[in-house]
């Protein structure tokens, strides 16, 4: 059968309907994105499907959060929270593990981190308890944190709304603590055009200005 008749033929299968909405839960895919990759792996030839329901089933399996940082990984505490080489006085705060990953190869910072899984935002339900916040206060004590009293926590949440708010919600937190609260800075982008950027952002590039 040409697979360019499948489409037509199978348009209202319920295999192929069931694979179409398991799709669409996926971020950032609508209906005609979940169509397309639905029929692409109805063209692949199976071994392929095979390597990729196998990598799916082994990253259900396989991959946990830290118990200590919340990070995605193979083994716990994570090779973050387990390396002597890192600074362990100094926690970044991020909203998620691809966070991690942004700031990590920028190669200049070395200390932990502390994945949160989300951020604050009243309009999608999601307030404290849904973050991953209850381990954050417990690494302060030198004792869960190799003996190293933490001296900075850096808030490297996303630079909008949801991001703010967060922010300002653990620096709260975390003020009478007695630590250094320090919040990422914002502005231009590198390669940006001024022309296109939006009043927040130039707010932000203004107001972290420095003398050259």
């Amino acid at each position: 059968m040409e697979i360019g008749n499948v489409k037509t033929m199978l348009e209202y299968a319920e295999p192929v309907i069931k694979l179409i909405d398991e799709l669409k839960r996926l971020p950032s895919i609508g209906h005609k994105s979940a169509q397309r990759l639905a029929f692409y792996i109805m063209s692949t030839p199976e071994a392929e499907v095979e390597r990729l329901v196998a990598a799916l089933r082994e990253v259900k399996q396989r991959i946990i959060l830290c118990s200590v940082c919340n990070n995605l990984t193979e083994i716990d505490p994570c090779r973050f929270c387990e390396s002597t080489s890192r600074d362990h006085s100094v926690i970044c705060v991020v909203e998620e593990p691809h966070s991690l990953v942004a700031v990590e190869k920028t190669r200049s910072f070395k200390g932990l981190y502390h994945v949160l899984h989300g951020s604050l935002s009243p309009m999608r339900h999601i307030g404290p308890n849904e973050l991953q916040l209850a381990n954050l206060l417990p690494r302060f004590k030198p004792e869960n944190n190799g003996g190293v009293e933490v001296r900075e926590v850096i808030l490297a949440t996303n630079p909008n709304t949801e991001g703010e708010a967060t922010a300002n919600y653990i620096s709260r937190l975390l003020k009478p603590l007695g630590l250094r609260v320090t919040r990422i800075a914002m502005g231009m982008p590198v390669g940006g055009d001024m022309e296109y950027v939006d009043e927040v952002t130039m707010d932000k590039a203004l107001a972290n200005r420095h003398e050259i």
